[in-house]
């Protein structure tokens, strides 16, 4: 049974200087009060300040470089559409107008995807800085630039540099940026010139937030120290294919399907003739571990995994938690609840008669948001320039990363295809042991720059594959494998193992190219051609025409394995068998060209049936409670001839619809109470139509009590690496072998980030509860007495107790009287500047800050509110955009950014679409010259 668990309260963890150098936190203490000087002091700070780094947005500047001039049409929310007469024109002006909106945002990501934070923002950053040098990202993508990307991207990628550059040519820091000007206090940093490599880097790290699920296999592995294999197989269930329909349903893989049903679906695993595993459920008849391989289903460690997975590893990979927690995000939260929601509907099902395709990715809310609208457009398209298209970009990358063009629409969401392994290494003085033999590793030193301090030296050691050592970066990595329980099948622990990692993204690839690609393309084969060329990070891709055709594909690189391997859980690195033995091939990949059903919906669940495709895409699928909503709201929509609007898209997503609550709610208001304070609470959820609109109280108690149930039913019975840090409890005493059976309690504090803790509520405990109410005495529904609080042996008992848990801790967050309770009180969000306005004075954080907004949505609802029920009801991810494109008319397509074009605070277009992002609303979105020029606001001209 999981171990017995008691709850103390109000406690610290012991070893809370852990958190030293959290992610975000970029700023020393001496900084901040070097602000507040500046700002008492006066002059510095004044509005003339504050003001000098807003854009010239009217009138004529002359650019050097450029071949003809360039008009840059702004409209009453800043957004710029570009009009150039060359390719290079186009780009170079686009490099030139995002570093006028958001250069500062730009140097701090290239400083992050370098390793060279410390350079901007001192000691505080080393740690980062050292794990990042590790990871090469910069270094993959000068690769990348140098031998894999074609003359004309390298030419595009020029151009914009030249753009930046142009832009800070003459600037000192404060004409560039507030945050340049607090910097300057106590640092001497000044901008360097931008580099085409420094937009390729920016790819890197994007994938690496979007790199599936290497938090879930260190996850599954801590569990070890607390749980058995059972155990950890219920907190992962089979994804529910009979209820969430997959993304392809009725496509194709080449002639793969067909051999591979012929053959009785079987199939065969690229590159080794073994018997093929199944796509979706991660059981490929044996179950990954460190010695070898047991049977064993997803979420299985099996006893061989079980025997490789003792103290020192366990100590290993929480060390490797805590650094991957510490690592500035580029777009999400650390691989953490990425996700997304993208559906496209045929003409046949719409008032237009066209598609129309709808897309909202699910990122860090961040304050710029990640994303910059923006439309680049070819005066006349030509050989000579070759582009009209429209949509979000990435500031600090040219091209339009999502959006439009005159012929086609493309979203995406996250796939989470497993594209990342980790491997348990035998290392010694003289390398790492591989099929019996020691080799030595590749080896670089890398120097980090520290503002303010001395440099630091560091030794990145690589096995000749390149798998980079994750285990020098952190101190308590080092002590290695001096406890770990392992079988004689393991290579002695000597000095202990290290644990090195497996990524696509470590190898240079052509996502680049894909981009230019994708804004070109002008029909469904152009499309798939485009795709193709987009390795890392694999997403799935929706598509629209204006001839009316609809499709999806899974682009990617993604690695086939051999049968002893799921990629669920750390695999030895001694034993060549556990290596990836090749790549899916593009033509392999699943896709889907106008279904018979007239609709795709993508929301990152699983992307095949179980069983119908031989290769394992991976072991960690979203569980579709999104992508099903969606697909029930279409449906509800187009039965009995209903057509669909783009209002009705815009609709849908905001849908608010709480499928847990729909399951739960039922049965928690059977329950008996004996607290008339309770009773009134349980009245809240009678009659509620389950939507978690901001002002319904039902939806806070309900959340509450969702809340409680998790953290009651497993939430205290996870290791201390998995819970929130300062959330202490009494545990069973465990040592090398496991739990003492001895009734020795030891007092154990939780060391994970609120964000990233465990359970996190979303829609894979939604299935871990929905399997378990069919078990109502399992060990899992047992919680002990705590204070005044009743004990609990079965379902109903805890569910009970959740209630009660639940009531009285709204009435300290919002009061006894219920009729002043709402889910916007609890569900709140706060826009940060993600390096200066996240620690330090109320004052600081004013300038940078905005917030808090009270939101309705929730966790694993289309409208993706997203908070983590480990850790509080704060928003941690949000719709980071939402588009709805109109293919019959461009013109009345729609959308809307999370804040706004500025990165500049005070500029009115820093949070100018944040309140109508709030209530929903959605912006016109003008293509065609016409509707362009009408809602022009400003106008600039570039000129050579």
């Amino acid at each position: 049974m999981p171990p017995n668990t008691t709850a103390t309260t109000g406690d610290k963890p012991a070893k809370s200087g852990r958190k030293k150098g959290r992610k975000a936190r970029l700023v020393v203490l001496v900084l901040v009060l070097a602000v507040i000087g500046g700002i008492a002091y006066g002059g510095y700070w004044s509005i003339s300040t504050v003001r000098a780094s807003f854009p010239q947005t009217k009138g004529t500047i002359t650019l050097d470089g450029l071949s003809g001039p360039v008009d840059v049409k702004r409209d009453g929310n800043g957004i710029p559409q570009i009009y150039a007469s060359s390719d290079e024109d186009l780009f170079m002006a686009q490099g030139y107008v995002q570093a006028q909106d958001r250069f500062y945002e730009m140097d701090v990501r290239r400083h992050m995807t370098s390793g060279r934070l410390s350079e901007m923002f001192g000691k505080s950053q080393v740690k980062n800085d050292e794990f990042l040098r590790t990871l090469g990202w910069d270094r993959i993508a000068k690769q990348e630039y140098d031998s894999k990307l074609s003359a004309s991207a390298k030419k595009y990628l020029q151009a914009y540099a030249k753009g930046v550059n142009a832009y800070l040519q003459g600037k000192d820091g404060k004409d560039i940026s507030l945050e340049y000007a607090a910097l300057g206090f106590t640092n001497d940093y000044k901008p360097q010139k931008w580099t085409p490599v420094d937009s390729v880097s920016w790819l890197k790290a994007m994938a690496w937030d979007l790199r599936g699920n290497m938090r879930d296999e260190i996850d599954r592995a801590l569990m070890t120290s607390r749980l058995g294999p059972q155990q950890i197989q219920d907190l992962y269930p089979e994804y529910p294919y009979s209820r969430n329909k997959p993304i392809v349903q009725e496509g194709q893989y080449s002639q793969l399907t067909k051999s591979f049903q012929q053959s009785g679906g079987t199939g065969t695993s690229q590159g080794t003739g073994t018997t093929g595993t199944s796509a979706t459920t991660g059981t490929s008849g044996t179950t990954r571990g460190a010695t070898g391989a047991s049977g064993g289903t997803k979420g299985s460690t099996g006893s061989s995994a079980s025997s490789a997975t003792g103290s020192s590893l366990t100590s290993q990979l929480g060390g490797l938690s805590r650094v991957l927690d510490n690592v500035p995000t580029a777009v999400g939260v650390n691989g953490q609840g990425i996700g997304s929601n993208s559906w496209v509907v045929s003409g046949k099902y719409t008032i237009t008669g066209k598609p129309l395709l709808a897309n909202d990715p699910h990122l860090a809310a961040s304050l710029p948001s990640v994303w910059y609208q923006m439309g680049l457009h070819c005066r006349s398209v030509s050989s000579k320039c070759q582009y009209d298209v429209t949509g979000y970009t990435f500031a600090g990358m040219p091209g339009v990363v999502i959006g439009h063009n005159a012929n086609i629409a493309w979203g995406m969401t996250n796939s989470g295809v497993d594209v990342t392994d980790l491997y348990l290494e035998k290392v010694s003085a003289n390398g790492y042991l591989y099929d019996g033999k020691v080799r030595p590793f590749n080896t670089r030193e890398e120097t980090i720059k520290v503002a303010g301090g001395a440099s630091k030296t560091i030794v990145v050691r690589q096995t000749q594959d390149g798998m980079p050592l994750l285990s020098d970066r952190d101190d308590e990595l080092v002590q290695v494998g001096r406890k770990a329980a392992v079988n004689t099948a393991a290579p002695d622990r000597g000095d202990g193992y290290g644990i090195a990692l497996r990524w696509t993204a470590l190898d240079p690839g052509t996502s680049m190219d894909a981009i230019f690609a994708l804004d070109r393309a002008a029909d469904w084969s152009e499309f798939r051609q485009a795709a193709s060329l987009f390795d890392v990070p694999s997403q799935n891709l929706i598509y629209a025409d204006t001839d009316g055709h609809i499709g999806y594909t899974l682009p990617g690189k993604i690695p086939t394995r051999s049968s002893l391997d799921d990629g669920s859980v750390p695999a030895p690195g001694w034993d060549s068998k556990y290596r990836w033995t090749g790549f899916i091939k593009q033509d392999e990949l699943p896709y889907e060209y106008n279904p018979k059903r007239g609709y795709i919906v993508t929301a990152n669940q699983a992307v095949v049936d179980k069983g119908k495709y031989p290769y394992t895409l991976t072991a960690d699928w979203g569980y579709g409670t999104r992508s099903q909503r969606i697909t029930d709201l279409i449906e509800s929509k187009i039965k009995d001839g209903g057509k669909i609007s783009t209002d009705d898209m815009r609709q849908m997503q905001l849908d608010n619809s709480s499928e847990i609550a729909r399951l739960l709610v039922p049965r928690l208001l059977k329950i008996n109470l004996d607290d008339k304070n309770v009773r009134e609470a349980q009245k809240l959820l009678e009659g509620w139509d389950y939507t978690q609109d901001a002002d319904s109280a039902a939806a806070a108690y309900f959340n509450a009590v969702w809340r409680n149930i998790l953290k009651l039913g497993f939430g205290n019975k996870l290791p201390k690496e998995l819970r929130v840090s300062g959330q202490c409890l009494w545990v069973d005493k465990i040592d090398s072998t496991g739990p003492v059976d001895d009734d020795t309690k030891v007092r154990e504090c939780g060391e994970r980030d609120a964000d990233q803790a465990q359970p996190d509520g979303g829609d894979r405990w939604f299935e871990v509860v929905r399997v378990l109410m069919d078990k109502p005495n399992s060990d899992w529904w047992k919680t002990p007495k705590s204070g005044t609080r009743p004990a609990a042996a079965n379902m109903d008992q805890l569910f009970a107790r959740a209630m009660i848990d639940a009531r009285w801790e709204l009435t300290a967050k919002l009061g006894k009287d219920i009729d002043t309770w709402s889910w916007g009180r609890l569900h709140r969000l706060f826009l940060k500047n993600q390096t200066l306005g996240t620690d330090g004075p109320t004052v600081l954080q004013y300038i940078l800050n905005r917030g808090p907004w009270k939101l309705s949505g929730g966790e694993a609802t289309v409208n993706a509110t997203g908070w983590n029920a480990a850790g509080g009801y704060n928003v941690v991810w949000v719709p980071s955009m939402r588009m709805v494109v109109n293919l019959a008319d461009f013109d009345k397509s729609k959308w809307i950014n999370l804040t706004g074009a500025s990165g500049h605070a005070f500029n009115a277009h820093y949070t100018d679409q944040t309140s109508l992002w709030t209530k929903g609303e959605l912006l016109p979105w003008s293509f065609s010259g016409e509707a362009v020029d009408k809602n022009t606001s400003d106008t600039l001209v570039l000129k050579p």
